[in-house]
């Protein structure tokens, strides 16, 4: 422990005026002896020196044992009554934990410490108190940021605002599945190559950027009213993207400030044109091969036309050029009908269509049968996993009305929808028992205008199908004796759609993918060492492995890891990966971690997932409990991966020796009890990892109290603790 230098001597300076006197009484009275008594007094005490020793060796032993008691009841209680009373001003918990300096306390530091928890206690009523106020009165606020994810979350368009640094600040679901296209790769771990904090410039190239943004300064000084600039970018998996900026103005006015300070960030709006541009290319083509072709046919009818009006053609010639005449015009009457079905099948094709879990389609069509029609229906052999891409509207209109004519014209009581995928499309069926029909009435149902109640609609069955670029028919299954119409409807594409799958809160629809306090954040204005804490970006991560000796042959097989990002814990941005580490894992690390071969068994291994990591991680401060263990997995691995971990690392256990240096305790397990933080999750990689976020997050005010706030001392401080010493 450490100790202050003035505590420990008042501590021991009794027992050493003790000692002080045990030596020097005795001394004194030898000096007031002559020669002859002091002889006689040594004759006398010789036989009894031992016994003499002894005895001094047990009062010193005592006097020492008193010493040390005196220091914990009256210096090392009080210290530890410090610390934990330094916690409570810290830590922003639900309850504070209670302060305990220990049994060998004295009574008034027992009694000072139930005074400080009878105040906390006091403090803790207060702070709810104004929770509460703070509540109420941030309703609207919520409400608007409520309005704000709604609107993010539902719009077509891909969104991502930056500041101007490029750190993303803002980005809706859509842009994160265009950014994974971007990528060109699929995600290892969940790791998302845009998140909250992280740099734009991982997605686009930085010049395109940069050029966008200086044409719109450049239109700002231009007194552009509202200035934009866009550019066109092909991503790896060859997707052609339209890029649109629009700036974010400062609050402070244009004309008392700089150009970059009339600035404070930048809104990117993605397009996919990839289909446009072959649908334009492909139509260009059409009209390219129409207008040459149409040209020369033209020039050649002319020309024959001109040869017919000479009065000396003969009648053979007549009659060639009259041939020549109609070839050309049948040539010009195809190319203009191939543009014309172009045309139609495009008009068809570029529906708007949109993905929907088939499940739910065939429960709206329950519904809309059973309330237009009172005819009962069921639900038989439906896919719950098929995603289908369709137009939902006209789909179930056309179902209702195919329904409504078999109740009104078959008398049909029971109908069944079943839905499954055959190769790459979807087979939808409306299922009767019943009269069979021919197929001339098939197809006036196909073709006639559909009527739903008193409204005739414009639209046809076959329109609907066209749309969907699908296909529709009659079939009888006479074995069964059931008769059904089927609908051949397209899939949705996996990479269209967002996966719904946050470890940590699944039933978060619309989770927190913005955060505004980023736009006073800027790389550019400070190095990163000498940048409070409180501003950084950090990845904290833990690892489990088939052991604790990597240079044994110990592998990583599973990574975990969060984001801090402004002093906030992004849950959302996580990642979680097992690891195949091709090798066996020992039975008795089982219990521990809780992984087995065969979850491991067909995991990526380390050479794909920690340079996945590693990307994860990039332009953040890492962080763990305990970090030199978890490091040298790591930097034992960079070789053989190509990537190399230089960021700075924080350790929140050197950090807790420094917060708390009285302490006996510095498991992650003590510190969050310590800090109220609540523990879940434990032995999993990215259980552990959120766990030692919080606790994290928890030591920072208590750091800054200690006079650290800046990267710099926050390593310095931890590497002059006594656990730094540690090495594996």
């Amino acid at each position: 422990m450490k100790v202050d230098a003035r505590e420990l001597a008042v501590t021991v300076a009794p027992g050493a005026l003790l000692a002080l006197l045990m030596l020097g009484v005795p001394g004194l009275f030898a000096l007031t002896l002559d020669a002859g008594e002091r002889a006689a007094l040594a004759a006398a005490l010789a036989p009894r020196a031992a016994l003499l020793l002894l005895i001094w060796l047990v009062l010193a032993g005592a006097l020492g044992m008193l010493a040390r008691a005196a220091h914990q009841r009256f210096v090392a209680a009080p210290a530890r009554l410090a610390e934990q009373a330094g916690v409570l001003l810290a830590v922003e918990a639900a309850a504070s934990p209670p302060c305990a300096p220990g049994p060998q306390a004295s009574a008034a530091t027992q009694a000072l410490a139930h005074a400080i928890d009878a105040l906390a206690g006091q403090r803790d009523g207060l702070r709810a108190d104004m929770q509460q106020r703070v509540e109420a009165a941030s309703r609207e606020v919520a409400q608007e940021r409520n309005r704000l994810a709604a609107l993010m979350a539902e719009l077509t368009q891909s969104v991502i605002v930056c500041n101007l640094d490029g750190r993303v600040l803002l980005y809706n679901s859509r842009a994160r599945l265009q950014c994974r296209a971007i990528a060109g790769a699929p995600t290892i771990g969940g790791g998302e190559v845009l998140g909250i904090g992280r740099s734009i410039y991982a997605v686009f190239d930085r010049p395109l950027v940069v050029h966008a943004l200086d044409t719109i300064r450049q239109r700002l000084r231009s007194g552009a009213p509202h200035p934009s600039a866009q550019f066109v970018t092909s991503t790896r998996s060859g997707q052609l993207l339209r890029v649109q900026m629009a700036p974010v103005r400062g609050v402070a006015a244009a004309a008392n400030a700089g150009e970059d300070v009339a600035l404070s960030g930048f809104v990117l709006m993605l397009d996919d044109i990839t289909r446009d541009y072959a649908d334009d290319s492909d139509r260009d083509r059409v009209l390219n091969g129409l207008t040459e072709g149409t040209r020369a046919s033209l020039g050649t009818l002319q020309a024959a036309l001109e040869m017919l009006d000479y009065p000396d053609v003969d009648t053979p010639t007549r009659e060639r050029f009259h041939g020549v005449i109609r070839d050309e015009v049948r040539v010009m009457s195809e190319r203009v009908h191939e543009l014309a079905g172009r045309a139609a099948q495009s008009m068809k094709t570029r529906w708007p269509l949109e993905d929907m879990l088939g499940l739910d389609l065939v429960s709206a069509a329950q519904r809309r049968i059973e309330a237009a029609h009172g005819c009962r229906t069921s639900a038989g052999e439906v896919d719950a996993v098929l995603w289908l891409r369709v137009d939902s509207f006209s789909l179930l209109q056309a179902i209702t009305f195919l329904a409504g004519r078999l109740v009104d014209e078959y008398g049909v009581k029971l109908l069944r929808l079943r839905l499954a995928t055959t190769g790459t499309r979807a087979q939808l069926d409306l299922v009767w028992i019943g009269q069979a029909m021919s197929t001339e009435t098939v197809i006036g149902w196909e073709t006639d205008p559909m009527r739903l109640g008193d409204e005739t609609l414009a639209l046809t069955v076959r329109d609907v199908v066209e749309r969907h670029d699908g296909a529709f028919w009659f079939e009888r299954e006479r074995v069964r004796h059931e008769a059904f119409f089927r609908f051949l409807l397209p899939l949705a594409d996996d990479g269209s759609r967002e996966k719904e799958a946050a470890p940590i809160a699944p039933g978060d629809s619309r989770p927190e993918y913005y955060d505004f306090d980023l736009f006073g954040a800027s790389e550019s204005t400070s190095a990163l060492a000498d940048r409070p804490l409180a501003e950084l970006s950090f990845t904290v991560f833990d690892t489990e492995t088939t052991g604790l000796d990597p240079v044994a042959g110990d592998e990583i097989i599973q990574i975990g890891a969060t984001r801090i990002v402004e002093g906030k814990l992004r849950r959302q941005e996580c990642f979680d990966q097992l690891v195949d580490p091709q090798r066996d894992i020992p039975e008795a690390s089982i219990p521990i971690h809780g992984i087995r071969p065969e979850m491991v068994a067909g995991q990526p291994t380390i050479d794909v997932v920690l340079p996945a990591f590693h990307a994860y991680a990039r332009d953040t401060v890492l962080v763990a409990h305990n970090a030199a263990f978890d490091m040298r997995f790591l930097q034992l691995k960079e070789a053989a991966t190509g990537v190399v971990f230089d960021q700075p690392v924080l350790d929140t256990l050197l950090l807790s020796s420094v917060v708390h240096p009285q302490q006996a305790s510095h498991s992650l397990e003590a510190i969050a009890a310590r800090l109220g933080v609540e523990v879940t999750g434990r032995h999993t990689a990215l259980g552990d990892a959120i766990v030692t976020a919080e606790v994290f997050r928890a030591l920072l005010p208590l750091l800054a109290e200690k006079g650290v706030r800046t990267l710099a001392e926050a390593r310095a401080a931890a590497e002059n603790s006594y656990y730094a010493r540690l090495t594996y």
